[in-house]
């Protein structure tokens, strides 16, 4: 039974999912999908032969994330992606892109907690008008599920740990408010219209395709290209603030299971998605930079720069995954190590 109200709570679960998926194809959009997340969903869904509208205005999605997913899929299963070119700022693009669609996959988002505090405007443009339009677009259209990516910014400056989902504190960033708006939002359009949705509050994910570019680049990208590169890496703060890294695939799966579980507890409900593991800073560069030396053993083995801590981040992140495996059947698949030598192997080969 597809989204079977009662999962075992191992990969089997997925794979039945994925089975069924395959011989009883469905009809999604992904918002955000020329992005990094976005464009590895893309990818799961055409192998599993479905039909994919994707929506993105390049704002930081890269049309290269969609031609690799092209050759990555056959021509059969490309002809089932349309690509629609807007901006979820743009209530008639949403309308448009939300046609026909049984599942909404939203990822399109201001992702950058930085970038955040420097331009709030542009981050609540984005997060909040851009997620009410894809609400409402959705509601209107009657897709049968809205699942989102809320984040694990949500938690701010409360200091406990596993992170549990009912228990957050002040946010930290204008990024972090974003977030806690979409899920208020999306509880109302439940109170108000029935909109049946999930959030999903992704912890630090990392894989291929991950941008290593610009300021504001995600830090197991941007160390990866700065190590290949022979060029210095520098950590904010002292190196001992930890991050739940989650593989991208685990993220995939999330969302796949989201959109199609029948189990009623788990709607209108928001669910950490991570791996359940703490990982320092320091922790982190020393897997990385040992991995690349032992596939490259002419990588000079560096230290690295501390400076500032940067403001808005938060100093300790770990999840709580119980209540993703309890209502969606959720099981991480990939261990960090597991992950870490499928993203380097991707940007061996697209950066060097």
């Amino acid at each position: 039974m597809l989204g079977a109200q009662k999962r075992t709570g191992d990969m089997s679960d997925y794979k039945e999912l994925q089975v069924e998926l395959s011989t009883a194809p469905k009809t999604w959009l992904v918002t955000g999908v020329a992005g990094f997340i976005g464009s590895n969903l893309l990818e799961t869904l055409l192998r599993l032969n479905q039909s994919v509208t994707g929506l993105d205005n390049f704002s930081t999605g890269k049309q290269q994330n969609l031609e690799q997913v092209k050759g990555l899929v056959s021509p059969a299963q490309w002809a089932r992606f349309q690509f629609q070119q807007g901006d979820i700022g743009d209530l008639a693009a949403c309308r448009s892109a939300c046609a026909g669609a049984e599942f909404v996959l939203h990822e399109a988002a201001l992702g950058s907690v930085p970038l955040s505090v420097t331009d709030p405007v542009r981050a609540h443009n984005s997060n909040v008008t851009g997620f009410l339009n894809m609400l409402i677009a959705a509601r209107d259209a009657k897709v049968k599920r809205f699942v989102y990516a809320s984040s694990s910014a949500i938690y701010g400056d409360d200091p406990r740990l596993p992170k549990v989902e009912a228990k957050v504190g002040r946010p930290l960033s204008p990024y972090a408010a974003t977030k806690a708006i979409n899920e208020v939002y999306a509880q109302t359009f439940a109170m108000s219209y029935g909109m049946p949705s999930i959030g999903l509050r992704y912890f630090n994910v990392f894989g291929p395709r991950q941008d290593p570019e610009g300021a504001y680049a995600a830090v197991i990208p941007k160390w990866i290209a700065a190590l290949l590169k022979r060029e210095p890496v520098q950590i904010n703060g002292d190196g001992e603030t930890s991050r739940d890294f989650c593989f991208v695939a685990d993220v995939v799966q999330a969302n796949l299971l989201a959109a199609t579980t029948r189990n009623p507890g788990a709607v209108n409900e928001a669910c950490n998605v991570a791996l359940g593991q703490r990982t320092t800073l320091n922790e982190l560069f020393l897997m990385l930079q040992n991995a690349l030396r032992r596939s490259d053993p002419a990588l000079p083995e560096q230290k690295p720069i501390y400076r500032d801590f940067r403001p808005g981040d938060v100093r300790h992140s770990l999840a709580d995954i119980g209540k993703a495996r309890r209502l969606l059947g959720f099981a991480p698949s990939h261990s960090i190590e597991a992950g870490l030598e499928l993203a380097m192997d991707w940007y061996r080969r697209n950066l060097v």
